[in-house]
């Protein structure tokens, strides 16, 4: 099916370019979200008399992206979850995760423009590209912790799934340690 395009839209076109595209891409997506008209002699018509007032809305819509582009840019929002020892998350964070954490903090975007390319299934940073308009893309992180304070740690750049020196109960020598309570003279029993 031919459509004209009412705006960009990535990897098939620009503004006013009549494309081609698969019948089921085009019915179920571009025609119902206003992304584009079939390309009719009384469409193309139309779209040309209503050219510049599309372009004068585009522009508009950019540069409010833009705005929101610039405050939202390179922010870091905390997810809590559940996870293991070893920083696997029970389950996933997905864009409607992202976008009532971006909602808490003043923002306000649709899960629609998360971009997620993977599942986000551990602890720790993750980049996610935002698209507030299809012109307009900005990166934030999603800093996915087990509690605030955890949050805090990553932020400054620790690994919170590694283990530590301290936590380890390991030793060489199970005599070396002292259990409390208990006397280390054989025979002798505590004071009842």
């Amino acid at each position: 099916m031919e459509v004209i395009l009412l705006e960009r839209v990535p990897k098939l076109g620009q503004m006013g370019q009549t494309v081609k595209v698969k019948d089921g891409y085009a019915r179920n997506f571009l025609l119902p979200l206003g992304k584009a008209l079939r390309a009719t002699k009384a469409n193309k018509e139309r779209f040309e008399s209503e050219r510049g007032h599309l372009e004068a809305r585009n522009l508009e819509l950019r540069s409010e992206a833009q705005v929101i582009a610039d405050r939202l840019a390179d922010k870091s929002f905390v997810i809590i979850r559940q996870a293991g020892e070893t920083g696997q998350l029970y389950g996933s964070v997905s864009a409607r995760d992202l976008a009532d954490a971006t909602e808490a903090n003043g923002f306000t975007v649709a899960r629609s423009q998360f971009v997620l390319n993977t599942p986000i299934k551990t602890l720790g940073l993750h980049p996610v590209v935002v698209q507030l308009h299809p012109e307009v893309e900005v990166k934030i992180f999603a800093n996915v912790a087990r509690s605030p304070d955890e949050a805090d740690r990553q932020a400054r750049g620790e690994n919170v799934t590694a283990r530590r020196d301290e936590d380890e109960d390991t030793y060489e020598n199970p005599e070396d340690v002292a259990i409390p309570g208990v006397d280390d003279v054989e025979g002798e029993q505590p004071a009842a």
